[in-house]
């Protein structure tokens, strides 16, 4: 097997005919039929008629996607919740879906929308015993849905032995994986028994802040099969020009990621030493995503209105470290009594850790803790 780092960086080329060895941007909306005869006898697979279908620049970098995860078939969608949505898209009425509790926020909005609007019936599993996951699954069950390391608690699934798991009780149930906060370069969930990966590529697959995207990746052909032509109905597909810059950023993943851990690695140590941190999480001990809580409300307040370099905004994964209190942004719509339960409280702060000397966070972050006033 080709090496991850190969595998991006030679992504796009010598797939131009006029030989660029960047992956030209192709812009059209449609392509010419040369014929009727040609037109009747149609291969989507091998050629190009209209952009919501394919386009060259998407179709690499599905390739391309489907690749670095060990996947059949990979879906680019505008959004990582297109992409959720996409996943989960499979579900029927009267099904029924085991989620890990803690995840992203945008997950339990919308599993809220499936058990109003489909019918469809959700569980939490916390992510300890293996056994207890396997208790709740039903004939009903078609799905569960882990994200390892888990936003904002960094809850640790062991994807491989829940595969196994899962998989001998019930064969038919599959298992999805969010793989957004550590990506290919750390973990791939196909490769360990998972079924389906899904990624916010708005995140560390882009990596600048500077794009919205999805990606879901399929181990099953058939399966591959039936979420194509959800696709293709539905139309949420990744344009042409976020295509070609996802897949330019791709070449730099594994190298940033490196550099995303060093600077994890680096603060998690320092922020151990503050006074007013009570509590640090970074189980995975790799990638950037760093959780941390602190004393009180009022150093909540004082650090986040006073950072001078660390910038307090949402999302993750870009090369500018971003924190985020999820109580109040990422997780608001949970209700309070169930945030509080599963440890969302108003002091638990997300730091994304970006491409930035550790030190300079570090100085950022207790200067702002230390900060006086306005």
């Amino acid at each position: 097997m080709t090496e991850l780092s190969t595998l991006l960086a030679q992504a796009g080329n010598r797939r131009d005919a006029n030989r660029a060895v960047s992956l030209p941007l192709t812009l059209s909306s449609n392509y010419r039929h040369e014929s009727l005869e040609e037109a009747r006898a149609f291969d989507l697979a091998k050629g190009y008629t209209y952009s919501r279908l394919a386009t060259p620049t998407r179709r690499v970098l599905e390739e391309t996607l489907a690749a670095m995860e060990g996947g059949t078939r990979a879906f680019a969608t505008s959004s990582g919740m297109a992409a959720i949505q996409l996943a989960l898209s499979i579900l029927k009425p009267g099904d029924e879906l085991v989620a890990l509790d803690d995840l992203y926020g945008g997950d339990f909005r919308y599993f809220d929308y499936l058990k109003e609007h489909a019918g469809i019936s959700v569980r939490t599993w916390d992510g300890q015993r293996i056994a207890d996951l396997v208790a709740q699954l039903t004939p009903r069950t078609r799905l569960v849905w882990l994200e390892t390391p888990s936003n904002p608690l960094m809850k640790t699934v062991a994807i491989a032995a829940v595969a196994q798991a899962v998989h001998a009780a019930q064969p038919a149930v599959l298992l999805a994986v969010d793989n957004t906060f550590l990506t290919p370069v750390y973990q791939q969930p196909l490769r360990l028994g998972a079924d389906l990966v899904v990624h916010s590529a708005t995140k560390y697959l882009s990596g600048h802040n500077d794009l919205l995207g999805g990606v879901l990746v399929v181990a099953d052909p058939q399966l591959a099969a039936a979420y194509e032509n959800y696709a293709l109905t539905t139309g949420d597909t990744l344009a042409s020009f976020d295509s070609w810059l996802l897949l330019r950023s791709l070449k730099t993943l594994p190298v940033r990621m490196k550099q995303h851990t060093a600077g994890a690695r680096a603060l998690v140590e320092r922020l151990k030493d503050l006074p007013a941190v009570t509590g640090v999480r970074y189980p995975p001990g790799v990638g950037g995503m760093i959780s941390f809580t602190l004393q009180s409300e009022a150093q909540v307040t004082r650090l986040l209105d006073h950072l001078q370099l660390i910038t307090f905004a949402e999302s993750l994964g870009g090369v500018e470290s971003l924190i985020t209190i999820p109580y109040y942004q990422t997780h608001a719509d949970i209700p309070a009594e169930d945030r509080k339960r599963r440890g969302i409280t108003p002091c638990l702060l997300r730091l994304s850790v970006g491409l930035e000397d550790p030190n300079d966070l570090f100085a950022d972050l207790r200067q702002a803790l230390a900060a006086k006033g306005k």
